[in-house]
């Protein structure tokens, strides 16, 4: 890992490695799974509206709603997250950053990995892409839809590193 000097203080350079490209469709599924809750909602209120004669302006409003949050949430977003999703692995610490509007930038020393998993639901399963979680003592960290051989070969490289019996993978 490189680290520039400005300033009198170093600044480490972004992590390079991103995760794959297919956890755009995974993530635009989820939260198209999301969206259907929403509408079935927003359908019961315009039902409700005209059985009781209520103003159709809150069925106009939601409705209008209804569609910003759709384009949000399953077109823009889970773009704009899969450009912010990088990772790094060292030998000595994990760098993970990753953000929309706020971006974070997390640094796991080797030493505080505790337990390394893989986990793989319906819709990762899907595009075959697994999401490893990092344990430490004060939280749980994520570095999510990587291929799952990709995975496999991370999650045993950091319990290497961190010297995780073969037992707690």
């Amino acid at each position: 890992m490189e680290e520039i000097e400005s300033g009198g203080r170093y600044v480490r350079e972004q992590p390079q490695n991103k995760i794959a490209k297919d956890a755009v469709k995974a993530w635009r599924i989820h939260a198209g799974i999301f969206m259907i809750v929403l509408w079935l909602v927003i359908v019961t209120g315009f039902i409700l509206t005209i059985i009781y004669d209520i103003s159709y302006l809150f069925s106009i409003i939601s409705i209008a709603v209804g569609l910003v949050f759709v384009f949000l949430f399953v077109y823009l977003i889970p773009a704009l997250r899969y450009r912010r999703w990088r990772y790094e692995i060292f030998e000595q610490e994990i760098y993970i950053q990753h953000g929309i509007l706020i971006r974070t930038r997390t640094l796991i020393p080797m030493i505080r990995v505790q337990h390394v998993d893989t986990e793989q639901g319906p819709i990762l399963k899907r595009f075959k892409l697994a999401t490893i979680t990092i344990s430490t003592a004060a939280a749980v960290h994520n570095i999510p839809a990587l291929e799952e051989e990709d995975a496999s070969h991370l999650r045993d490289r950091i319990s290497t590193l961190a010297r995780v019996d073969e037992d707690d993978v």
